[in-house]
C-alpha cells in the first residue's frame, strides 16, 4: 500500500506573521480542495500533518474527502528558520540553496539540514512504527523536510537537486513495505495513484 509525502501548496506571505502562521492562498486552496478530489485521496485512511497552519490547512481539506480526522505530529515542522526571519523571494532561494548545500552546518542559526532530516525521519518512523501497511497515509508538510525525507528514503545524500519544483503543492509516492520511493515528486492536483 502506499505512503504520501504531501507538501502544502501556495500560502499567503507576510512578513509581518510568523512563516508558521502563513496559511493558505486562495489559489493553494483551491489545489487542496482539486487534489481532494481525487481516487487516492478518498483512499486515505490516516493524514497526518504538521503543526503549522498552512499543512493544517491542506491535510484538513482532505481529511474532508475521507471523513478521517487529522493528526498533528509536532516534529513536522519545516526546518527552523526564525533566526533570519522573513526572507524576500530571492534572498531565501539563496539561504535555501546555502542550507542543502551545507547540510552540517547552520545558516545564520537556521537548523541544520541533517538535524531537520533526522527529526523528520523520526517522526514519521515513528508513526509508521504502529502503522497498518495495509492502510494508505498521508503525511502532510514543507518542502524542505519534505526533501530531507526524500533523500533519506532513496538513500541518497542532502541534496536541493531532489527538492520540489517550486510554488508547493507536490507529492511523492512510497511503499509501506519498503519504504522505497515509488514517484518523484508530482503536483498534487496530477497524481493518479
Amino acid at each position: 500500500m502506499f505512503g504520501l509525502y504531501i507538501t502544502h501548496p501556495q500560502v499567503k506571505i507576510d512578513a509581518n506573521v510568523p512563516v508558521p502562521k502563513w496559511g493558505l492562498s486562495d489559489v493553494g486552496a483551491a489545489r487542496a480542495r482539486k487534489a481532494a478530489e481525487s481516487a487516492w485521496a478518498r483512499q486515505l485512511r490516516r493524514i497526518i500533518s504538521s503543526d503549522e497552519t498552512k499543512a493544517i490547512e491542506t491535510a484538513e481539506i482532505l481529511a474532508e474527502a475521507t471523513g478521517v480526522t487529522i493528526e498533528i505530529v509536532h516534529g513536522m515542522h519545516e526546518n527552523d528558520r526564525s533566526a533570519t526571519g522573513f526572507l524576500p523571494p530571492a534572498q531565501f532561494e539563496e539561504a535555501a540553496n546555502w542550507f542543502f548545500a551545507h547540510p552540517e552546518e547552520s545558516f545564520k542559526g537556521w537548523e541544520r539540514a541533517v538535524d531537520a532530516q533526522a527529526r523528520i525521519v523520526e517522526a514519521v518512523k515513528t508513526v509508521l512504527a504502529t502503522h497498518d501497511a495495509t492502510a494508505p497515509i498521508a503525511f502532510v508538510g514543507h518542502g524542505g523536510v519534505g526533501t530531507l525525507l526524500k533523500c533519506h528514503l532513496a538513500g541518497k545524500p542532502i541534496g536541493r537537486d531532489r527538492d520540489q519544483p517550486s510554488g508547493g503543492g507536490n507529492l511523492y509516492a512510497f511503499g509501506l513495505a519498503d519504504l522505497a520511493l515509488t514517484c518523484d515528486w508530482t503536483p498534487i492536483e496530477d497524481w493518479r495513484g
